[in-house]
């Protein structure tokens, strides 16, 4: 009696241990997600005057989720949209937008070749990578770019752009579209990030 006693013990001793493994495990692993999250963010951003054109500089950090990632490898073209916005501040009033700007990229994958193109679906300039690593950081950065000619602001208002990264789910093959609207892991879109004129 004294063994089937004790062999119940240790049975439980050694689930109780089991289970405090796993809720250590399943601690660390919640701990680490949001160093692997998918998602966009824009990381900063900063504008100037060049000869009467605003310009601006952004950096965007583009973390794609597995299932993108798949979806790239076997031949899916990503849309990624950069909105701008050029905002006036009102103090009684909603603020109001200036100019609304859109930046879009296509990252696709050509397997013959073993290259990632980066197409500016805007001015329809391509730039091939050898890895997937590279083509994401150009994506990442974006310089120079003429946003506002300063003869469409007033004197005296105050200015500020925002804008935000996005990946466009409506570009996407109609077979996907579905599984992209209802998953996570597609609907990729960043906060809005301010930064003065």
């Amino acid at each position: 009696m004294a063994d089937l006693m004790s062999g119940k013990l240790t049975t439980a001793r050694g689930y109780g241990k089991c289970q405090q493994l796993s809720f250590l495990l399943f601690g660390l692993l919640l701990m680490m997600a949001p160093l692997y999250a998918a998602g966009f963010r824009v990381l900063s951003a900063e504008t100037y005057l060049d000869r009467g054109v605003y310009r601006l500089n952004a950096r965007v950090d583009y973390q794609f989720s597995q299932s993108l990632l798949e979806a790239l490898q076997n031949g899916v073209p990503l849309i990624l949209k950069l909105r701008m916005e050029v905002m006036s501040r009102r103090e009684w009033l909603w603020d109001e937008p200036i100019a609304r700007v859109n930046q879009r990229f296509s990252l696709e994958y050509h397997a013959l070749a073993r290259q990632y193109v980066v197409t500016n679906l805007n001015s329809g300039e391509l730039k091939s990578f050898p890895n997937r690593t590279a083509a994401i950081e150009f994506l990442g950065r974006l310089n120079n770019f003429p946003l506002l000619d300063r003869s469409l602001l007033k004197a005296g208002e105050n200015y500020y752009v925002r804008l935000s990264a996005s990946l466009e789910i409506e570009a996407l093959p109609t077979p996907l579209r579905l599984t992209a609207y209802l998953s996570g892991d597609w609907l990729l879109n960043s906060e809005w990030y301010t930064c003065p004129l």
